[in-house]
């Protein structure tokens, strides 16, 4: 194994982890830093086209939503050239505020992505949440997408 590959995992490691927190912390911003313009994604409701899709889809579940804590584990990454894939273990918890605050909800799932190599720097250009279990109340989030 070379140093840019070490290197280029280490990059979309900390993509993913960046990406993570921006969903707990609501920097909806910063996963523009991530994720492309032109990305596109399945979480779980259908596919979705471009970045903006992609963070109206978190919001509309997140904004009504508490404290959420994503936390990822297990992450493979294969690098080939400026392409890469990789995939990881995700557990989100989620926290009802107001008249829901003692309510919980959490999956269990992976998310699988692509990664693009532009201007120097990686890109996720498309994301899959695969969902293997809920836990909990789903009325702590938000009603989802219209």
């Amino acid at each position: 194994m070379n140093l840019e590959i070490l290197l280029a995992e280490r990059e979309i490691g900390r993509a993913l982890y960046a990406f993570a927190r921006a969903m707990d912390e609501r920097d909806w911003q910063a996963i523009g830093s991530v994720m492309a313009e032109d990305a596109t994604a399945d979480m779980g409701t259908g596919p979705l086209n471009g970045r903006d899709e992609v963070i109206a889809l978190m919001r509309s579940f997140l904004d009504d939503c508490g404290p959420t804590q994503h936390l990822l584990g297990n992450l493979v990454i294969d690098v080939t050239g400026d392409q890469a894939t990789s995939r990881c273990y995700v557990t989100d918890m989620h926290k009802g505020m107001g008249d829901k605050g003692h309510l919980t909800f959490s999956t269990l799932g992976e998310y699988h992505d692509r990664w693009q190599k532009v201007d120097g720097g990686w890109r996720m250009v498309h994301r899959t949440k695969l969902n293997r279990a809920h836990i909990g109340s789903i009325e702590v989030l938000g009603p989802g997408p219209a």
